[in-house]
């Protein structure tokens, strides 16, 4: 069997991997996706995508079989315990987080090695490895840089910001001793996401989940207690402006890229500013608060808003939605079909 140069994507029965799915597909039919998840498919991703392979990262076993039977030229690694159920879990966390990061960039180092190419590897890291120490601060902070306030609080955030930096060795030192110099075959391109708003999947355990799910109860008659005072204010950005921008991203010419590490952002609303447009969307709603105080205190170590000049400049990060767009234009009208 010939190894088909492709294109592999792991957490990919997530909310990110089904607009990667649908683009990737689209854009190169001749360079076919393959997946790898713990969950099959759904019947309406399974078809555009060459094979599935159910399973974890931390098999290396399975790692070793692509490896056998396709030559990956870019691996979107997205598979991740999320913040909420990391915080439960952390060692858990750790070991999917951070040493199925580890296999992953071993395994593009490999495939790199056997084909003869740089392998470009796309990770998407978080606002949680940020970590503001008072709300004072982050008041004063405004637009927060990438290299600031990395002092994360959540085991999520720690193990984000760690692979950010395991990323960065793997990309420009790898092996920086060796008698040859450095032979690294992975290209790592990452993006800090703010807040992502889906209306294609329901919000699955973030801990800035609350503005996708107060809509998404809104749209099917439930009541929502919003868990953080609503002045809450964090960065966020519609899904489908954040697969563009990993699109932009992984294309960028590689000379063009200053950092491994880039922040983007769109809007940054108050929870108070999302409950009024969702209200006026759904008059019915029963949206109250009820704030977790741990939760909330996990929310306010983030910044209000990022400072993304950097993705602008070097690879013209351009969201098309802004907060009224992205909830008027995106996400009410399409969890409103969604529960019509």
């Amino acid at each position: 069997m010939s190894r088909q140069p492709s294109v592999l994507i792991t957490g990919a029965s997530g909310e990110m991997g089904h607009g990667l799915i649908a683009r990737l597909a689209a854009a190169d039919p001749a360079r076919p996706v393959i997946t790898l998840d713990l969950n099959p498919l759904g019947p309406d991703l399974g078809p555009k995508v060459r094979h599935q392979f159910v399973g974890s990262v931390l098999d290396r076993e399975l790692l070793d079989r692509i490896l056998a039977e396709y030559a990956v030229e870019r691996v979107f690694h997205l598979a991740a315990l999320l913040s909420t159920r990391s915080e439960f879990s952390p060692a858990l966390a750790h070991k999917v987080n951070v040493e199925g990061t580890l296999n992953m960039l071993e395994f593009a180092q490999r495939q790199g090695e056997s084909h003869g190419r740089p392998v470009v590897f796309f990770y998407p890291s978080s606002i949680a490895a940020y970590g503001l120490p008072s709300l004072e601060v982050k008041a004063a902070a405004g637009k927060v840089a990438e290299d600031l306030y990395n002092v994360p609080t959540t085991m999520y955030g720690a193990n984000k910001l760690y692979c950010e930096h395991l990323g960065r060795y793997y990309g420009r030192h790898f092996k920086q001793l060796a008698a040859d110099g450095p032979a690294g075959k992975v290209d790592f391109r990452c993006i800090r996401f703010p807040g992502l708003i889906s209306a294609v999947t329901v919000p699955s355990g973030g801990t800035s989940d609350y503005a996708p799910e107060m809509t998404h109860a809104a749209a099917a008659g439930k009541p929502y207690a919003c868990f953080v005072r609503s002045d809450t204010r964090i960065p966020f950005m519609a899904m489908p402006d954040a697969v563009d921008a990993i699109l932009r991203l992984v294309d960028a010419p590689r000379e063009r890229l200053t950092r491994t590490v880039y922040n983007i952002g769109a809007f940054a609303p108050s929870a108070g500013e999302v409950e009024a447009v969702v209200r006026r969307a759904f008059p019915r709603a029963e949206i109250t608060t009820a704030v977790d105080a741990k939760r909330q205190a996990i929310v306010d170590s983030w910044p209000a808003d990022v400072d993304d000049s950097a993705a602008r400049r070097d690879w013209g990060h351009a969201p098309r939605y802004d907060f009224a767009g992205a909830f008027g234009e995106y996400l009410i009208p399409t969890i409103r079909e969604r529960y019509a």
